[in-house]
């Protein structure tokens, strides 16, 4: 799954939104912001990931395989073997 989905950079947005502010706010220096944010655009990798693989529908039962059925030998060629047969004797 591509890290760049828009469900994952959403994800990834409002996970980021808690470091954003404090970033604004000044708890956060310009450089200890920006090095978290890459972290939140994981988190919300690994959060789509882990709705998707839950939320999947599952998949169907494979069908058996079917073998086409035995044809019948008709009684004439049974009649030729055993006339083979009976020369060969």
């Amino acid at each position: 799954m591509s890290p760049l989905r828009w469900d994952v950079l959403l994800v990834g947005l409002v996970l980021a939104l808690p470091v954003l502010a404090l970033g604004l706010r000044g708890d956060f220096t310009t450089e200890e912001m920006v090095s978290r944010l890459p972290w939140c655009l994981l988190a919300g990798w690994a959060a789509v990931a882990l709705v998707r693989a839950v939320f999947a529908p599952p998949k169907p039962a494979p069908e058996p395989k079917r073998r086409p059925a035995k044809r019948p030998v008709p009684a004439a060629a049974e009649e030729i073997e055993d006339d083979e047969e009976s020369a060969a004797a």
